[in-house]
């Protein structure tokens, strides 16, 4: 599929959830490699790890925009896909990355605070899925997608290993799950691609200030125990992984939930019945 005379001469990346964690690193990685500008969205609580991912994109040689805004809301994906095309100009988004999380955990049949409510359900779903569609659509009305465009959305393995308390974040990722799809059906014929990368747990400054130190060591040693190459995936991994999706040998991955676990699902029976 050939690029239009009017297209955008440089290729960018819009990644959601950009200052920290999962989706910094995948910035910093695709201004490496394949070499695209960065149009960062966060909602501005990680400012440092933010400043250090711009520096790392212009390190690189690519030019690194960072725009603030709750991105879950359709508004806010309308109005982050006209600032980057005053900056970009159209068909000029190469990647899409949705990397944003704002998940509610609890049971949705007790009492109290613990208890899923409405608004927390809305706002889960807002964050972790229906904001996916709210952005594609944003970036198609304003004509923003390069030609054989990449939307990537973000999984995990919860859909396979229920937690007690989690019920929403699969319910949540279960939908994304089935918009990716239905998008892969819809853009494919334009030549567009449209995937799911699953990935086990990853340490990010979000889950340092969720857990506490104690809670944090615990969880690295069960992810040591699940993993057969005894550790944790790094999200520099994942990073150089969505570089490789972003590449032509990647093109005919369409639809999919691609599993990047490093076979963490493999060994769950067996740590049942060899605690």
């Amino acid at each position: 599929m050939e690029e239009d005379e009017g297209a955008g001469a440089s290729r960018w990346a819009l990644v959601l959830g950009a200052s920290s964690g999962t989706g910094a690193a995948i910035a910093e990685a695709v201004a490496r490699r394949p070499g695209l500008d960065v149009f960062g969205v966060h909602r501005g609580r990680y400012p440092d790890s933010g400043a250090r991912m711009e520096q790392s994109v212009r390190g690189a040689g690519r030019r690194a925009v960072l725009w603030q805004a709750d991105a879950s809301t359709p508004e806010a994906a309308e109005a982050g896909v006209e600032a980057l095309r005053r900056e970009a100009g159209p068909r000029s988004v190469k990647l899409f990355v949705h990397s944003i999380a704002g998940a509610s955990v609890g049971h949705f049949l007790a009492a109290g605070e613990d208890r899923l409510h409405a608004r927390r359900i809305r706002r889960t779903f807002d964050t972790m899925a229906h904001s996916f569609i709210y952005w594609a659509q944003a970036l198609v009305a304003a004509d923003m997608l390069a030609p054989e465009a990449r939307l990537l959305g973000l999984q995990n393995p919860l859909d396979v290993t229920h937690l007690h308390n989690t019920g929403l974040i699969s319910a949540s990722k279960a939908a994304l799950e089935m918009y990716v799809q239905h998008l892969a059906m819809e853009l494919g014929p334009l030549g567009h691609r449209v995937n799911l990368l699953k990935f086990a747990t990853v340490m990010t400054p979000a889950l340092r200030h969720v857990y506490s130190p104690e809670a944090l060591a615990r969880l690295e040693a069960a992810h040591t125990r699940m993993h057969p190459a005894g550790r944790m995936c790094t999200v520099e991994e994942v990073a150089r992984f969505v570089s490789v999706l972003v590449g032509d040998d990647a093109a005919w991955f369409n639809g999919a939930t691609i599993d990047f676990t490093g076979g963490m699902t493999l060994r769950l029976m067996d740590l049942v019945l060899n605690p």
